[in-house]
Formats: structure tokens, sequence, C-alpha cells
């Protein structure tokens, strides 16, 4: 039996794929959470197989829960459902500790097959996925975004949603003289001179809504 826990801030998402996963008869759905921190603390109490991890969720997003359960737990299969496109997030998640990324839209039976694929310790990567990996593994062609660091991205993406750098070094514990540093390296490998670049940024290339 494959112990299943979903992460997504929509309880009808969470609904509908709790009755899908009822029909298969080695899954059951064991927990449930509408945000990361409530998804770590999931991890923390332990008897789950795979962990499915929407991205955008109020607060503590998915990529800031990602982070937190790979320090907490490296090996928990995480597989990433999310409504943006596999081009623009897959392979930085895959890089930074995601065991699988879908998008949404997909054929409920491909979330079947991923899950049960990420439960055996193997990744799961769709083709297109594989052939944005295959494309570029020295990072040639790779959109900017895809060269930031895990903490970078994190920066990134909060920095881009409007979140200022005091509340942002607060949630993060971080200092503020930290999270300026971050900012600054972020803008310099994205080649950008403002936050109001980062947003824009973000926007053109679907990694915020």
């Amino acid at each position: 039996m494959i112990r299943i826990a979903i992460v997504d801030d929509h309880a009808v998402v969470r609904s509908g794929l709790r009755q899908y996963f009822a029909e298969q008869a080695d899954f059951a759905v064991v927990a449930e959470a509408a945000n990361g921190r409530d998804a770590l603390d999931l991890v923390r109490a332990g008897g789950i197989d795979v962990l499915l991890l929407d991205i955008s969720m109020p607060g503590h997003n998915g990529v800031d829960a990602l982070a937190a359960i790979r320090a907490r737990d490296p090996v928990l299969p995480v597989l990433v459902l999310s409504g943006f496109p596999e081009a623009h997030f897959a392979t930085v998640l895959l890089r930074q500790g995601a065991s699988g990324y879908l998008n949404k839209d997909c054929d409920p039976q491909d979330i079947v097959g991923a899950i049960r694929t990420v439960a055996r310790g193997r990744k799961y990567v769709s083709a297109e996925v594989a052939e944005q990996l295959a494309e570029a593994p020295g990072g040639g062609t790779r959109p900017l975004h895809e060269l930031l660091s895990e903490r970078e991205l994190q920066v990134f993406l909060r920095l881009a949603a409007g979140e200022t750098i005091g509340h942002l070094a607060e949630s993060l514990s971080l200092s503020v003289k930290t999270v300026s540093t971050y900012r600054s390296r972020v803008l310099d490998k994205l080649q950008l001179a403002s936050n109001s670049d980062l947003t824009y940024y973000a926007l053109k290339n679907g990694l915020i809504q």
C-alpha cells in the first residue's frame, strides 16, 4: 500500500484527487494539508510514502516547502503537481530535490503512474522534461532562472510576488543583510536591476500568477 499525503490549498483539488486515488487498490490517502508549513508537520509526523505537493500556495509556498522537506527528510519522494507548465519549473525543482513534476492538466492516470514510480525510489520525468534536461546539460540554453540556487529561487519568487526584504528575512529566519545579499545575486544572475524587474520577469516566464 502506498501511503499518500496531498498538499494543495484548494479543497476541491484535494477532494478530487482523494476520490480518484480511492479507486486504486494500492493507494491510501493518509494525510492532507493546505500549505507548506502544514506539509512539513506531516513529514515530521511520518507514515507517508509519497507526498504530492502543489507549488503555488499562499504563505509558505511549494518551493519553500520542498526545501524544508528535503532538509528534514532527504529521501521522502515528493511529487510536484502544479498549475504551472512543465517548461517553467520542472527542471529547476528536479535539480532541487523533487522526485517528479506534473502539470495539473495532465491525464489523471499519469499521476497514478508517477506516484507508483517515485514510490519505488525512481524519478518521474515526462518526455518533455527529459528533452529539456538533455538539451542543456551544461546550462547553455537554460533560462536564467534555472541558474539560481535553491535559496536564491526562494528569495526571487517571494520578492517577485511583492514580499518585503524585512518580512522575507523574518519568515526564512535570516538577517536582512543576508536576504539583501541573495537579492543582489538574483538580480545579477537574471541581469535585472530592480524588484519591479523581478516581478515582470516572473510573470513573463509564468513563474507567478
